[in-house]
C-alpha cells in the first residue's frame, strides 16, 4: 500500500463529535481530513467547508470505496455502526468506529467476525486507554500504591438540551444514556480489573419513548470486586471516578477525556494526598489513539487494543445492565 505523506482520513457522516473531538485531534496527530460523506450533497459541501475538510462526498459507500482515503472514522448513530463498519472492513479500509461499536451483542459479534475474517484493523473509539493518564494510573495500581483495587465508582453525566431532536433519544437508532456514556465506566472497569463481569444489577429512568435518560447500577467482577456506575442526560457534566483499594484511593476528575484543568488525586492511608495533572503531552484526548491508528496504517506499529480483543466484553456488560434495568426500571 502506497501511503501519502500523512494518513488520509474519510469521515462517514457529519456528527458533532467529528467536529469537536475528532478533527482537532486529527490535526494534532498530523493526519489529513481528506473527505467527509453525507447523504445530502449540500450538507456534505457545507460541512466540509466549515470544518476544513478537503472534499465532500455524497453517499457513505462512495467514500468507503474512494481510493484517495486510507482510513475511515465512523461517527454515525449507534444503530448504523454495524452496517457501515462491515462495509468498510470488507473494502479493506482500517476503521475507527465510535463507541459503542454497535447497539447489541448479536450485531457486535457480526462485526467482529467480519474483522477477523478480513483481517482489516478495527478500533472502537475509546480514546482513554491510549492516553498518558491511563498509563500512569495503571502504573500506580501495578506498583500497589493503593493496595489491591477492590471497587470503582464512575459517573458520566451531561445535560442533553435538545432531547426532541437528538439521535440519542431514539430507540430505533439505539440511543439512551447507558449506550452513549455508560459504556465509558464499563470499559474503564474491564481494563483496570483486567477481567470480565460475572453479574449485574441496574435501574433506569425512561422517557415516554422507552429511552433510558439515566441509568445507575453495578457490575460484579471475580474476586469480590465491583463497578458502581451512574450515567445520564439530565444534569451538568460530570465524569468523576474513584478507584478504591485496600490501602487507599485515587480520585479522578475525568478519566475519559482529560484536559489541562483535570487532575487525579492519590490518597494513601497515613500519607498526605498527592495531586497529579490529568492531561498528558497532547492537547486533545483523541490524539494518542489517532496517532496509533496512523502508525498501524503506515506500518510503523503493530496494532493493539483492537475491537476484536476489547469490544465484546463491553457489549455483554451493557446488555446485562440494560436487561437488569428493564426488570426494575422506573
Amino acid at each position: 500500500m502506497t501511503m501519502a505523506s500523512s494518513v488520509r482520513w474519510g469521515i462517514v457522516g457529519t456528527a458533532k463529535i467529528a467536529r469537536t473531538l475528532f478533527l482537532p485531534s486529527l490535526r494534532e496527530a498530523g493526519g489529513e481530513p481528506a473527505a467527509v460523506a453525507a447523504r445530502d450533497r449540500d450538507r456534505a459541501v457545507q460541512w466540509a467547508a466549515a470544518n476544513g475538510v478537503t472534499r465532500a462526498v455524497v453517499g457513505y459507500q462512495n467514500l468507503i470505496e474512494d481510493p484517495e482515503v486510507d482510513a475511515l472514522y465512523i461517527p454515525l448513530p449507534n444503530a448504523l455502526h454495524g452496517e457501515w463498519t462491515i462495509r468498510a472492513l470488507r473494502a479493506g479500509k482500517p476503521v475507527l468506529c465510535e463507541k459503542p461499536l454497535t447497539g447489541s451483542v448479536a450485531e457486535t459479534e457480526q462485526v467482529l467476525a467480519v474483522a477477523r475474517d478480513t483481517g482489516t484493523p478495527l478500533w472502537e473509539a475509546f480514546a482513554f486507554p491510549f492516553h498518558d493518564q491511563m498509563a500512569r494510573l495503571r502504573t500506580l495500581l501495578a506498583e500497589g500504591t493503593i493496595g489491591d483495587l477492590q471497587e470503582i465508582q464512575s459517573d458520566f453525566h451531561f445535560l442533553l438540551s435538545d432531547r426532541d431532536t437528538n439521535v440519542r433519544m431514539s430507540t430505533v437508532l439505539a440511543g439512551g444514556a447507558l449506550l452513549d456514556v455508560g459504556c465509558y465506566p464499563v470499559r474503564l472497569a474491564r481494563d483496570l480489573f483486567v477481567s470480565e463481569h460475572n453479574s449485574a444489577w441496574a435501574q433506569a429512568e425512561y422517557d415516554a419513548g422507552g429511552v433510558d435518560v439515566a441509568t445507575w447500577g453495578c457490575l460484579n467482577f471475580p474476586g469480590g470486586r465491583h463497578l458502581y456506575l451512574s450515567c445520564g442526560f439530565g444534569r451538568a457534566g460530570e465524569t468523576f471516578s474513584r478507584l478504591l483499594g485496600t490501602g487507599g484511593q485515587i480520585n479522578i476528575t475525568n478519566p475519559f477525556h482529560p484536559t489541562a484543568a483535570d487532575t487525579f488525586e492519590v490518597r494513601v492511608d497515613g500519607r498526605e494526598p498527592v495531586t497529579h495533572r490529568g492531561a498528558g503531552p497532547n492537547q486533545h484526548s483523541f490524539t494518542p489513539l489517532i496517532q496509533h491508528v496512523q502508525a498501524v496504517v503506515t506500518g510503523a506499529e503493530a496494532p493493539r487494543l483492537l475491537a476484536v480483543d476489547t469490544s465484546l466484553g463491553s457489549a455483554l456488560a451493557l446488555q446485562d445492565l440494560a436487561s437488569a434495568a428493564a426488570k426494575t426500571g422506573t
